[in-house]
């Protein structure tokens, strides 16, 4: 879930339009208060940060953000008016992972938020998992379940690899889509839910070890 802070009504709900029609689950608030009090319920996968805001403003709130361990590494995009180098240097300085000035392009928007979003994906998967009775290879590329071999296509393999590599962790579909298809790829996060079906029918029994998380994604349940 992308997080939009904007108090210019017009320019958040640009912001949420071109998002989502891009296949990414945003929501926006036009303050400090109402964006805390979300992030409270659901930590959010990137933030796009207005600096010039009622009360709490932008840079307070990336300060924040940054120090408390629960969304340290959250990515955050500071969204301004303010062009000047100087107010620039601060937002980065301060942690910001990327800095967009006002106007600006929603169609570089939206890439340099995917951009953001692949680069906060881990690196250097495992090249054998297990989950409980699931087995995966990427050395082999094979996959076994209960003891039995699996047939899968190519992104079944990967969603399943991604899962198992996060195991006992919420994932949601718009960091599935991108780790798996990537932004050139002409769908929707719809395209997830699709194959976790398909992918849960062919891991039989052991398919229950994939979790739907309602309204955010998937987690591979760590089964001990």
């Amino acid at each position: 879930m992308i997080y939009s802070v904007e108090d210019d009504e017009q320019i958040r709900g640009l912001i949420l339009y071109a998002l989502k029609q891009s296949g990414l689950a945003a929501e926006g608030f036009p303050d400090a208060l109402a964006f805390w009090k979300a992030v409270s319920r659901q930590r959010p996968t990137l933030v796009l940060l207005d600096i010039m805001l009622p009360g709490e403003d932008g840079l307070a709130i990336l300060k924040r953000l940054r120090g408390s361990p629960d969304t340290s590494g959250i990515p955050v995009m500071m969204l301004t008016a303010r062009g000047e180098e100087m107010e620039r240097v601060v937002g980065l300085d301060m942690g910001a992972t990327d800095y967009i000035v006002k106007p600006f392009s929603v169609l570089e928007l939206v890439a340099r938020v995917k951009a953001q979003l692949r680069r906060a994906e881990p690196q250097s998967p495992c090249q054998a998992m297990r989950v409980g009775e699931i087995q995966l290879d990427r050395e082999t590329y094979s996959v076994s379940a209960g003891g039995k071999p699996v047939t899968l296509t190519l992104k079944e393999f990967e969603l399943l690899a991604y899962l198992m590599r996060h195991v006992g962790s919420a994932c949601n579909r718009e960091r599935l889509y991108l780790a798996i298809w990537g932004d050139g790829y002409a769908g929707n996060t719809r395209t997830v839910d699709v194959h976790v079906q398909t992918l849960r029918q062919k891991l039989g029994g052991e398919g229950e070890y994939i979790e739907t998380i309602r309204g955010f994604g998937y987690r591979m349940r760590r089964v001990t």
